[in-house]
């Protein structure tokens, strides 16, 4: 009985073996490579982790250095942030804020330049409708009105539609087009939800250039009901 158990285990044996030699090098190989996808995807969620906790970092200082108003400061960090960070929206963030500060301190040129970085680079595409609708404000600002229009052209996320409306409206009227300006006026409001604080600032301009609101306003008809059959 003895023998026979040993004989049947040799087989056994001789079978995984020669199985062995047949796969195992496959075997290791698919093993090896789940064990790396899993080290590298662990690696990659830690760097990510920290990469966006130094980024982080930096843009607390960037809020700092721009309340603080050292135009050299800022402009030194967020160069580091541009480099180091470009891709995250902390390194966006860090532009729009840098741009504000620029524009209030009297330093146009230096507040567009960030706007556009922003407008250009962002990977967001909010992020991005927002530098352009800001760029356009600032170039309106400056009566550089063609420019501005022409920040305002292509897409856009659509719940940025009727601030870039809005927006066009403002740079025709500024040009004297009136009838242009009530054309993105009436998109602006109408895009806007009821109940937008934003849509009453769009009624004041729209009265501004001798629109009723009320007129935009969805006609709501109420089809009488049959009569019932006696």
């Amino acid at each position: 009985m003895a023998t026979h158990l040993d004989l049947e285990e040799q087989e056994q044996l001789d079978q995984l073996k020669h199985f062995w030699n047949t796969y195992g090098t496959l075997i290791t190989s698919i093993v090896l490579l789940v064990a790396g996808a899993f080290v590298a995807w662990n690696g990659w969620q830690w760097y990510g982790r920290n990469k966006a906790a130094q980024a982080s970092s930096l843009y607390d200082e960037i809020e700092k250095t721009a309340q603080a108003g050292d135009p050299a400061r800022i402009a030194l960090v967020l160069d580091d942030m541009k480099k180091r960070f470009a891709g995250t929206t902390y390194a966006q963030q860090a532009g729009l804020l840098v741009a504000k500060t620029l524009y209030e301190k009297g330093n146009a040129a230096g507040s567009r330049a960030e706007l556009e970085w922003v407008a250009q680079n962002a990977i967001d595409p909010g992020y991005k409708a927002v530098a352009r609708l800001r760029l356009a404000a600032e170039l309106l600002d400056g009566k550089s009105y063609d420019e501005a229009l022409k920040q305002l052209d292509g897409g856009v996320p659509k719940e940025f539609e009727p601030l870039v409306a809005d927006r066009k409206g403002d740079i025709y009227l500024a040009q004297g087009k009136r009838a242009e300006a009530q054309t993105e006026y009436r998109k602006a409001w109408t895009g806007l939800g009821a109940t937008s604080d934003y849509r009453r600032l769009v009624e004041i301009k729209l009265n501004a250039v001798g629109v009723d609101p009320k007129s935009l306003a969805p006609v709501v008809t109420v089809t009488p009901a049959a009569p019932k059959t006696p």
